[in-house]
């Protein structure tokens, strides 16, 4: 039986967005944008601010969400600790995540480029290598397929808590295409590259929507690079 907490399979938990502004205004049809000005490379870590896009009562917005949803009570680690999230969520059959199904709560999640573990360490550092994907050299814009949600707690660490009313999102997952296999033998995004798909998840009923919960086509991903990173 498939445990509803997904972080315990390990992946994607880095992504990297180089993109401009209006593009991803364009291709989601946002209609109001809350982020100010987004940074023209972006490293995303879990329970960091992310851009999104999710359905609002004015319309479609772009706004920043806390990567991570809220872990699944049996899970937590006691009472005091901070809940550190929930990355990716496979199993949408679980009663915890069936709650975020409904269109008023899925969003898509602007990416370039993610990133997963190979299976090995290397012999000399010792460390699994990170392989990048996207869906070609050029890294057009694409969108992981995610749900969102407002939550009062706590999060963060133990040492550095963050206590208050959250919004956060996670991405779903599925069974991996051919070219994460090699890498990732577990899962991999979900992923959405047409408008049509976009507009799809964003507004279609679940029944038609949890089609989307599937592989990318092989020829449509690629391995590459790792992309630019921020200077610190």
């Amino acid at each position: 039986m498939e445990s509803p907490h997904q972080s315990e399979i390990p992946m994607c938990n880095l992504y990297n967005l180089t993109t401009n502004q209006q593009a991803i205004r364009d291709v989601a049809r946002v209609m109001q944008d809350s982020i100010g000005n987004l940074e023209p490379v972006l490293d995303l870590f879990p329970d960091r601010p992310a851009p999104v896009v999710r359905n609002s009562g004015s319309g479609r917005e772009l706004a920043r969400f806390t990567w991570g949803m809220p872990t699944p009570p049996p899970f937590l680690k006691g009472p005091a600790a901070p809940d550190t999230g929930v990355t990716n969520i496979r199993n949408t059959a679980s009663p915890h995540w069936r709650r975020w199904l409904g269109v008023e709560s899925r969003c898509v999640v602007p990416v370039t480029s993610f990133s997963e573990y190979g299976q090995a360490p290397d012999p000399v550092t010792k460390r699994k290598p990170l392989h990048w994907f996207a869906l070609d050299e050029t890294r057009p814009l694409f969108f992981f397929a995610g749900i969102w949600t407002q939550w009062y707690g706590t999060r963060g660490s133990m040492r550095t808590p963050r206590p208050g009313a959250h919004e956060l999102f996670a991405f779903l997952t599925c069974e991996p295409n051919a070219v994460v296999e090699r890498v990732h033998p577990k899962a991999m995004p979900v992923i959405l590259t047409t408008a049509a798909e976009i507009e799809a998840w964003l507004s279609a009923d679940w029944p038609q929507a949890r089609h989307l919960q599937r592989p990318l086509d092989d020829e449509a991903l690629q391995r590459v690079a790792e992309p630019v990173r921020q200077a610190s």
